[in-house]
């Protein structure tokens, strides 16, 4: 038996030199799948890393729907020194624990619109995820006070914690949460402290309302691993008349006389559409040049700048001042493809847009150009937010066709732009249904450079959120030759459009549409009221010679006499109603001191 259990073999014990040949093996394993592949493509061009990411999306159990409601918060600090109030708005990210398909993808996003000059604002915003996984979330709320002219300020944090989801799950109602104050900006906490001070009605600390709803399991399909917005199908419209000045895009109007009127604008636009954006749909950017991955990766000094300088031109162009309007559809309809068509101005002007498609559906849009202020201003890293991955990117333009039940390139279809066609602009009313125009988009985008072969799917997507639209499809190369003669005539159009028209902002002004509205008022209450009688020497008379004296000395008065100039001629403004009117909270005739000149007042806004 000794001998038995002697002749047993034993194991051998581990030496240090095995993990070396075990890594050798597998590096030598790798060197000659990387060999192969240079063998098979050895007669391809090489491209630059990016584009079209194949990647799929990794499976996972369905999971539930959930309403998001964000209702208001109270007590909030007081960021702006001179009105001691605030300009907040919500930003949240979403987490779960669902594997994404790599690192980089960009987290669940939603904003709010901004409330003006408001400590208890409300918002009674919406937001419905679908597909949030059984393991619960992780909420991360940031309040921000908005300021155009600066960064924004952090007025403080709310998380909200959720382990998990049952199908009883009931929710939570209206909960009030603590806003965090460390990462606040220690500014707005110290003039609230010494409003405080002051006023025993002021409390230091501040709270946001949630509320949580579980609508039910999601319907995944072949999107198990993902979450995405259903809806609400939110847009908002962001105009910044200095920026179009610098970049020279104008807005189109028309006064009560017809006379065509345009407005030194820049807009920007956004619309959520309702997923989920179908999954091959996933683009990288490219590196084209070297310090482009820096450049997103947020890692070398060049990139770093570059990547700070993207993120606040974004934040600006697409920030919610006085003039920004906004709204919601429940679901993609017939209004919301109208609505799409009113904020591209329909088929006048030849306009031609740069877009970028998130991977949540969020489609934002500029009009770009040839010029160099335009062409700055259309990147698609800035629409994208300096996101590494998106949708898909690139140009469109909207045409109106002769006959609707016509695809736009059948035989006898007629386009405008090119041909002019009777029955609407110019010089008559646009048609209000959706048939009679078509969405020409492309993929001409070399930041993420969209792969031609999806070009179906993406038409299918866009179909879907904008129904009763004829979507056209361009491949940027295949098509080379058709796109350019399409945008060729589009820029043609622009050309022949935009002559005769009344320019009714004053080279050196740097007023808003609203600050136009309300100096119209002033201007005919104080000055277009006096007549040419003699002037007499009663303090009422010299009270108006000290106002109009004041008011040709600041800008209100290079404003107005350019405005009365163009009155003569004929040509009348269409004034565009703003948020205060709709709330009553406008001050008629009231101005601040601001940087040394008179500008009007501003109010608040409230949530669509």
């Amino acid at each position: 038996m000794e001998n038995e259990k002697d002749e047993q073999p034993s194991q051998r014990k581990d030496h240090r030199t095995d993990a070396f040949a075990t890594k050798f093996v597998d590096k030598t394993t790798s060197w000659q799948q990387k060999a192969l592949r240079r063998v098979a493509t050895k007669n391809e061009p090489r491209q630059p890393p990016g584009g079209l990411d194949k990647t799929p999306i990794p499976d996972a159990p369905p999971g539930y729907t959930l309403r998001f409601i964000f209702h208001r918060a109270n007590s909030l600090p007081m960021a702006d020194l001179s009105s001691l109030s605030s300009d907040p708005y919500l930003s949240v990210q979403l987490h779960t624990d669902l594997p994404s398909r790599h690192k980089q993808d960009p987290y669940m996003r939603f904003r709010t619109p901004t409330i003006r000059k408001s400590t208890h604002p409300v918002w009674n915003c919406e937001w419905i995820v679908a597909n949030v996984p059984s393991t619960g979330f992780k909420l991360k709320a940031r309040i921000y006070d908005e300021d155009p002219a600066d960064h924004d300020d952090r007025l403080g944090n709310v998380h909200v914690h959720v382990d998990s989801i049952r199908d009883n799950w009931l929710g939570i109602r209206e909960q009030q949460y603590k806003v965090k104050k460390r990462m606040g900006s220690k500014r707005a906490y110290f003039i609230r402290g010494c409003a405080a001070m002051f006023n025993r009605n002021i409390e230091m600390s501040g709270n946001l309302v949630i509320s949580v709803q579980m609508l039910g399991k999601t319907d995944v399909g072949n999107n198990g691993g993902r979450i995405w917005t259903i809806g609400p199908c939110a847009w908002s419209r962001h105009l910044s008349p200095m920026i179009g000045r610098l970049a020279g895009t104008k807005e189109p109007g028309e006064g009560k006389n017809g006379t065509k009127s345009q407005r030194y604008n820049f807009q920007a636009n956004q619309f959520q559409f309702a997923g989920p954006v179908p999954p091959p749909l996933y683009h990288r950017y490219v590196e084209f040049k070297p310090f482009i991955a820096g450049m997103f990766n947020d890692t070398s000094l060049r990139g770093r700048i570059l990547n700070r300088a993207l993120h606040h031109q974004h934040s600006r162009i697409y920030n919610y001042d006085r003039t920004t309007l906004y709204g919601s559809f429940p679901s993609p309809s017939k209004d919301m493809s109208l609505q799409f068509l009113d904020l591209v101005h329909r088929d006048y002007g030849g306009r031609i847009y740069t877009y970028v498609m998130t991977l949540d559906g969020m489609w934002r849009f500029t009009e770009t150009g040839k010029e160099f202020g335009i062409d700055l201003l259309s990147k698609h890293t800035m629409h994208a937010d300096m996101d590494i991955y998106i949708a898909f990117s690139g140009e469109f333009f909207v045409r109106r066709l002769k006959t609707p039940h016509k695809g736009p390139f059948d035989s006898g279809q007629e386009t405008h732009p090119a041909a002019d066609l009777d029955g609407g602009s110019p010089p008559a009313d646009p048609p209000s249904d959706p048939a009679y125009y078509a969405l020409y988009i492309d993929n001409d985008s070399g930041t993420y450079r969209p792969s031609a072969g999806l070009l179906p799917l993406f038409k299918e997507f866009m179909q879907k959120n904008l129904p009763g639209l004829k979507v056209v499809t361009l491949d940027c190369v295949a098509d080379a030759d058709r796109m350019g003669k399409l945008k060729r005539e589009q820029r043609e159009r622009k050309k022949a459009e935009g002559h005769g028209t009344v320019v009714l902002q004053d080279d050196g002004s740097s007023l808003s549409s609203s600050d136009e509205e309300e100096l119209d008022e002033r201007v005919r209450e104080y000055v277009g009221n006096e007549g040419g009688g003699e002037e007499g020497s009663t303090k009422k008379e010299r009270k108006k010679r000290q106002l109009k004296r004041e008011i040709k000395e600041s800008k209100l008065g290079a404003w107005a006499a350019h405005r009365d100039n163009k009155e003569r001629q004929g040509a009348k403004k269409d004034v565009q109603d703003g948020d205060d009117d709709e709330k009553g909270g406008r001050d008629n005739g009231e101005l601040k001191q601001e940087g040394g000149e008179m500008v009007p007042k501003a109010n608040g806004g409230a949530c669509g």
